[in-house]
């Protein structure tokens, strides 16, 4: 049996599941390197697309022809693109729904945070709430991912730019961090870096590298992302306000070339990780089980994998992961993201140029 470590303990790395235990059905094929996916309340769902545009599918998975138009305008090149598409909390109510995105271009970039209205058929009332500074050189790691928090507070992932890695450890800008924004775009008022002269005051957590998966698990009230490491060391954290997560100071990788980053993996005030993956299995989106379809993996976190080509269940007990499982290898996909929908049925995005969207279904 295969083992991954997690603060220095083994944890099981399971064999997943028989296929007779479910059915991958593939929903919707022709989106162009998918990735997010967002449930609409009538049955339909909107997907970005990385080149910079908005798809609405129809609920038996029928993709609509022409893009949604009114969608910001989008810096799309490498790594770089339209990311996260999320609904406000009172959707049904405002139509707001969020977007994360790069803006600029290969000399001057960065994330970008927008609201726009949507009315069932198209956007209109565009604003941008947020752009994190400073613009970089680059179309690499940009982080993208978002999540809300029970007090009505937004938490949208960074990354560090790929080349400027060192500045994860200045407070003084928004590289490789994670934000904290109220849903119009300000600074709550009690963000932990607030009142600090260095720091930027939308800052909630430094020190990341590449932040792509992020979920609030409200039974545990708890924040949990995952991030890219470099040739390894890939990470899953509990997030804390105010706390730093290491980078590039500690980390479980090495470089792409093989020379060693720092000889340190934890350093007296920095935060290690809850687990880490070495070999990287490079993790993108993030989802937290709870549904009726699958009873056995209730509470249960799901990662997906571009590399990896798998989706990673991760079984925790009393604030550990206490067992990982290797699922939906079969597709032989980099898999952008992986949501639960309100059936109860898992949905991943697969990352390519004929991408596609696909259900995870018991198989009875």
């Amino acid at each position: 049996m295969k083992r991954w470590h997690a603060l220095g303990l083994t944890v099981p790395l399971l064999a997943g599941l028989a296929h007779a235990d479910y059915r991958l059905e593939t929903l919707t094929e022709g989106l162009e390197h998918p990735w997010s996916l967002a449930f609409l309340p009538d049955g339909r769902m909107l997907v970005t697309e990385r080149p910079g545009r908005l798809r609405l599918i129809e609920a038996d998975g029928s993709l609509r022809d022409a893009p949604l138009a009114g969608v910001p305008e989008v810096f799309a090149e490498a790594q770089a693109g339209l990311f996260e598409v999320m609904l406000a909390p009172d959707f049904d109510d405002s139509g707001w729904l969020y977007l994360s995105y790069a803006y600029g271009d290969i000399s001057a970039n960065n994330t970008c945070l927008a609201r726009t209205r949507f009315n069932g058929e198209g956007l209109s009332g565009g604003e941008v709430l947020f752009c994190a500074s400073p613009a970089k050189r680059g179309a690499a790691h940009y982080g993208g991912r978002m999540a809300l928090l029970p007090d009505d507070t937004l938490v949208l992932t960074l990354g560090d730019g790929f080349d400027y890695r060192e500045q994860a450890q200045n407070a003084g800008n928004h590289l490789g961090s994670l934000v904290r924004l109220t849903l119009d775009g300000r600074v709550p008022d009690d963000n932990p870096f607030l009142g600090d002269d260095g720091a930027r005051p939308e800052l909630y957590s430094m020190g990341h590298r590449n932040v792509q998966g992020i979920v609030y698990d409200a039974a545990r009230d708890e924040l949990l992302i995952n991030e890219h490491g470099p040739r390894g060391g890939d990470e899953l954290n509990l997030i804390q306000p105010g706390a730093n997560y290491g980078w590039p100071l500690t980390t479980h990788g090495v470089d792409y070339t093989g020379a060693q980053i720092t000889p340190f993996r934890e350093l007296p005030g920095l935060t290690p990780p809850l687990l880490h993956w070495t070999p990287s299995i490079a993790p993108s989106g993030m989802a937290l089980y709870h549904g009726d379809a699958f009873p056995d993996w209730q509470g249960d976190l799901f990662v997906s994998a571009l590399a990896g080509q798998q989706v990673r269940r991760l079984v925790r007990e009393e604030g550990r992961v206490v067992e990982q499982q290797v699922l939906f290898e079969a597709l032989d996909s980099r898999i952008r993201d992986v949501r639960v929908g309100p059936d109860g049925y898992l949905y991943l995005l697969t990352d390519h140029a004929d991408g596609a969207l696909v259900r995870v279904v018991p198989a009875s």
